[in-house]
């Protein structure tokens, strides 16, 4: 039969990890995390990171970081559109 001290032991576990299991809830309500309710998104955490890593990696190019920051687009169709001043005779 296991000891008080065990069983003791194990309810404190179990009490402080439903503690933290709250406190996560709390904080994702508060939007601080997610934790299980809340699907992450784009957040001010997010704008943060990229001004940060434009801070700390000075020398890698301004144009490389604004490229991060802008949704991906699809490439133009190099068969479409103005043909250039090249194709006029």
């Amino acid at each position: 039969m296991p000891s008080l001290k065990v069983l003791l032991l194990a309810l404190a576990v179990l009490v402080g990890l439903y503690g933290l299991d709250r406190l996560a809830l709390w904080a994702e309500r508060r939007g601080w995390l997610y934790w299980r309710k809340v699907k992450p998104t784009g957040n001010a955490l997010g704008a943060m990171t990229l001004e940060l890593q434009k801070i700390f990696e000075s020398g890698k190019a301004t144009h490389v970081i604004e490229a991060q920051r802008q949704p991906k687009q699809e490439a133009p169709d190099p068969g479409a559109g103005d043909p250039g001043p090249a194709a006029q005779p």
